[in-house]
């Protein structure tokens, strides 16, 4: 009998998934939805908002450290994972933000219990240490220590001064360790050793630092970094030194572009300089061509902006649409609010809003969950830039901007 082309390609492409299938029910099931099923409806931003906010909280009840943190993930092999210190000070000033916008009596005591446990980790130097709580070595780590920074200063805007010495401590330990040129190169455990240009989303920590406590020195340091990381950019708006680990050298995830183009953007909005949204505009318009009809982005790009892999970095396409978002407040150029639109509604797609706890509002590593990012993985990062996109997409045509 004659096997057709169709089939034989069905059964090859079977045999490739039964050899790399997870080991669990929840992980294979999740595995053949993503590959097999059409993703079903757009959700709308605020239902993807408040399911984003209860899994965050979900997430911090859950953590296996049990310590007031939220778990860096839950994976559907190995379930919660401990508190993540660098991503849970991101996380309170999204939780808020919205406390202050809505009736819900848990969030701002979530946010609290989140500031209280990182204050009681910060080593005495006034760095923190690198990924999640129980990892190794426990070394001082610049860009983590920079991302804690927004969930002090936003702590010290909303309790006041309990926080102010724990922020001040960071900031001047990232001041310290800055080299002459606006680089940080203290060794990083968690990433390829050289530049970073991805520091920048450091850099605008400081400038957050600086405008909560009026240190000039903060802010100068920041637009140092700033400065220094557009100086690299190419003519297309590519950026060497983006990758994170050795994999994604060549082809940065679109997760440390996101992180890469916010820092340079940051400091337009800082310093008005229009170099800086020059370069921001030349990286932005780069990744308008590389999204897909469906509203996708590749998760890794080359420095010609093509896609290396299949599988898309959620977190990075949020990220990106935050950029375009803002680039369509200064400048109103129609295509930045369309693509954000259109990134966001895909991210949407891939949510559950029902089903169990653990997954339902959570944002996966990759899509397909299989993908090389967070493989099997909801992570508490791509739910938090989730939230803030969506939060600045409802709000953009009313005149207002995320905090």
């Amino acid at each position: 009998m004659k096997i057709s082309a169709t089939l034989k390609g069905f059964i090859r492409k079977l045999g490739e998934w039964r050899a790399g299938l997870p080991d669990t029910l929840e992980a294979q099931a999740v595995f053949f939805r993503d590959h097999a099923c059409a993703l079903p409806e757009d959700p709308g931003p605020q239902r993807a908002i408040d399911a984003g906010l209860d899994w965050l909280l979900e997430a911090q009840r859950n953590s296996s450290s049990r310590d007031g943190g939220v778990a860096r993930h839950y994976s559907v092999q190995t379930g919660w994972a401990p508190s993540y210190p660098e991503t849970t000070g991101y996380i309170v000033p999204t939780l808020l933000q919205h406390a202050a916008r809505r009736v819900d009596a848990a969030l701002r005591p979530a946010a609290k219990q989140m500031l209280d446990w990182l204050k009681s980790i910060q080593l005495p130097s006034g760095a923190f240490h690198g990924s999640h709580r129980h990892s190794k070595p426990l070394e001082p780590v610049v860009f983590d220590t920079g991302q804690i920074l927004f969930g002090l200063a936003a702590g010290v805007r909303c309790f006041g001064s309990v926080y102010e010495e724990a922020l001040g401590n960071a900031a001047r330990w990232l001041v310290r360790m800055q080299d002459p040129d606006g680089a940080w190169r203290l060794p990083n455990p968690f990433a390829i050793p050289g530049d970073h240009v991805w520091e920048t989303h450091v850099a605008w920590g400081l400038l957050e630092a600086s405008r909560v406590t009026g240190d000039e020195s903060f802010a100068e340091a920041g637009m140092r970094n700033i400065r220094w990381a557009a100086g690299k950019q190419h003519e297309n708006g590519w950026y060497p030194d983006c990758g994170l680990g050795r994999g994604d050298a060549a082809a940065p995830l679109t997760h440390t572009i996101g992180y890469t183009l916010r820092g340079i953007l940051e400091g337009f909005l800082f310093s008005r300089d229009a170099s800086l949204l020059h370069a921001a505009m030349v990286t932005a318009d780069s990744l308008l061509r590389a999204q897909h009809d469906n509203g996708s982005l590749p998760g890794q790009l080359d420095e010609n902006w093509r896609g290396t892999v299949s599988w898309i970095c959620l977190t990075g396409s949020v990220q990106i649409s935050l950029c375009w978002l803002l680039l369509f407040q200064e400048t109103g150029r129609e295509e930045y609010l369309t693509a954000a639109r259109k990134s966001n509604a895909f991210v949407r797609r891939t949510l559950r809003l029902d089903g169990p706890a653990h997954t339902r509002g959570a944002v996966k590593g990759s899509f397909p969950i299989s993908g090389q990012y967070c493989r099997y993985q909801y992570i508490n990062w791509a739910c938090k830039f989730m939230i803030d996109a969506c939060t600045l997409e409802a709000e953009t045509g009313r005149g207002a901007k995320l905090a």
